[in-house]
């Protein structure tokens, strides 16, 4: 029994110093941190916009006196074609281009994740079903996909996020289903089902937490081709619609004014590319310290 006892403490000291050891390596990562300090500010001024600016009578409220001024102490990054605040207009935009991205990237990943599991667990017919199924959803365009459930169930922030999210599926069904496949025949799963663990158990607590380190990597880098895809959305009009900001909508809005108002599509756009590049700086990070290939 002590010994027993022994060896699970032992267990729980190496996983704790393997992602010790995956945080010390993505820590003195310049790139990775530089992406992470950057997503982070983007997240706080989201998280504290209603305390940087009032949503509705700086966000929302038009201003005609004040339209296309460029940046000032008033207006740091200068105002649109309503006379409206663009930085705050930005900073709360933050909330719908994150928010949609994270949810998106949850939901394509739970869903995906519970079919790609099922599909490398127990193989033959089942596996064929599923993996086809994934292969007619990645016959089309995510972005067209997108398109086509936005416009057949209607524009608001909840059809945009499921849209989003169901086009994103087939990519972490087959990255969770390669992993499994990797998995599934070790010893240490023969172990479990020998000692009568059920399938469920086997997939959630021995499978599954096997197959993290591809799907953060995943995870990280969909959330800015989430982000990316609801500013593309936005920009045709199929997602968030006016007068509430939204970073694609905004820059949509704003090019008409290019040679007489630069900074209304140009702040916009900087701060999605912005995002997108550090969400991909962190990813890139994620995977090197994930890596045991490239482990010093």
């Amino acid at each position: 029994m002590q010994g027993i006892t022994s060896e699970l403490h032992t267990g729980r000291a190496k996983k704790r110093s393997l992602w010790l050891d995956i945080g010390i390596r993505v820590i003195k990562n310049k790139a990775a941190m530089v992406g992470f300090v950057i997503l982070a500010v983007l997240i706080l001024l989201a998280l504290f916009a209603d305390v940087i600016a009032d949503y509705d009578t700086v966000v929302i409220q038009q201003d005609l006196a004040n339209m296309n001024q460029g940046p000032s102490l008033e207006h740091i990054l200068g105002t649109d074609e309503f006379g409206r605040d663009i930085f705050a207009r930005i900073i709360h935009g933050g909330r719908i281009s994150l928010a949609v991205g994270l949810v998106s990237v949850c939901f394509s990943l739970v869903v995906g994740g519970i079919l790609g599991a099922l599909a490398g667990y127990y193989g033959g017919r089942f596996d064929n079903i599923i993996m086809r199924c994934m292969d007619i959803f990645l016959a089309i365009p995510s972005i067209l996909l997108a398109m086509a459930i936005v416009t057949a169930l209607g524009s608001s922030l909840l059809n945009l996020m499921i849209a989003v999210g169901i086009s994103n599926i087939p990519s972490y069904a087959r990255i969770v289903r390669a992993s499994v496949l990797t998995i599934k025949d070790q010893e240490f799963i023969e172990a479990a089902r020998a000692i009568g663990g059920n399938d469920f158990r086997i997939i959630m607590r021995h499978i599954l937490p096997n197959t993290l380190a591809p799907v953060i990597v995943q995870a990280t880098l969909g959330v800015a081709g989430a982000i990316l895809s609801t500013a593309s959305l936005s920009f045709i009009g199929l997602g968030i619609q006016p007068p509430a900001p939204e970073w694609g909508a905004m820059l949509s809005n704003g090019r008409t004014y290019l040679r007489s108002a630069w900074h209304v599509a140009t702040f916009p756009g900087i701060f999605i590319m912005v995002t997108i590049l550090s969400l991909n700086l962190l990813g890139d990070g994620l995977r090197d310290a994930l890596d045991p290939k490239l482990k010093q």
